[in-house]
């Protein structure tokens, strides 16, 4: 099984909020999922990201993929780095 982190779609109709996840990829954008790994809301001034860095930190240590906006969203809240640092070691 192949593991993606993304974003999935919540919210109401032309106001997204979104969820990063750990999920197989094979599953549809919105389907089912394996963990909640943090929150994303692009809309409010400035933009909220919350993310479990362990959590994060662990999918990519399993061998997990992020999309290319997850992997700047892992980028700016430092989970990559983290992981970076802990795959050098």
């Amino acid at each position: 099984m192949s593991v993606k982190l993304r974003l999935t779609r919540v919210g109401k109709t032309k106001q997204p909020h979104y969820r990063v996840i750990a999920s197989d990829s094979r599953s549809a954008r919105d389907g089912a999922f394996l963990e909640i790994i943090g929150q994303y809301n692009p809309r409010q001034e400035p933009s909220v990201l919350s993310i479990d860095n362990d959590k994060a930190v662990q999918w990519l240590m399993k061998g997990a993929q992020p999309t290319e906006r997850v992997k700047k969203l892992l980028e700016i809240s430092g989970a990559w780095a983290q992981f970076t640092s802990a795959r050098a070691k």
